[in-house]
């Protein structure tokens, strides 16, 4: 089977397919989301008037970009998009540092994107789908969110048999 080429507007596709439309979920510690994009993370965007344009828009500059997923294979910034998206790019970052086995600074730079080409696709989906879920389970609102999570993670983890 051919492997799938993921691109910004791939990624983006699948993505906002797991994230829904405006919610306001007090057991939620984002708040008001919509699209996925919080009050907590952008205080200043009008999230209930968000649209899907302005949201991708976000998520090109402020997780693909900042993230440097156009250096290393699409499977893998897929996978660290996803998880960006849902527990912020800082901590995307860092899982996929230590996934790979460099410094955990959360940022993406030379030796962090030698470190990814270094390793397998696989085995770089499969260490940071379990560094994914150790961060996870170690959250206060796992016993609420956690079987979601988990949904997710399995998800993208076909995602990544596809994608690889």
């Amino acid at each position: 089977m051919e492997a799938v080429v993921v691109s910004f507007e791939s990624a983006f596709d699948r993505l906002i397919n797991s994230e829904g439309g405006y919610v306001n979920d007090p057991n939620d510690p984002g708040g008001e989301t919509k699209f996925g994009i919080s009050k907590r993370s952008y205080p200043n965007v009008d999230i209930k008037a968000l649209t899907l344009e302005q949201a991708k828009a976000i998520y090109l500059r402020d997780f693909w970009q900042a993230g440097r997923m156009d250096e290393y294979d699409p499977a893998i910034s897929f996978q660290v998009f996803d998880f960006a998206v849902n527990s912020g790019i800082q901590t995307a970052l860092r899982k996929l540092q230590a996934a790979v086995r460099v410094a955990d600074d959360g940022y993406v730079g030379p030796v962090t994107v030698a470190a990814i080409k270094a390793m397998s696709v696989t085995d770089v989906i499969m260490r940071f789908v379990a560094q994914r879920l150790r961060y996870w389970t170690k959250l206060s609102n796992w016993p609420v969110a956690g079987a979601g999570w988990a949904n997710r993670a399995a998800r993208d983890l076909e995602y990544g048999a596809e994608d690889s």
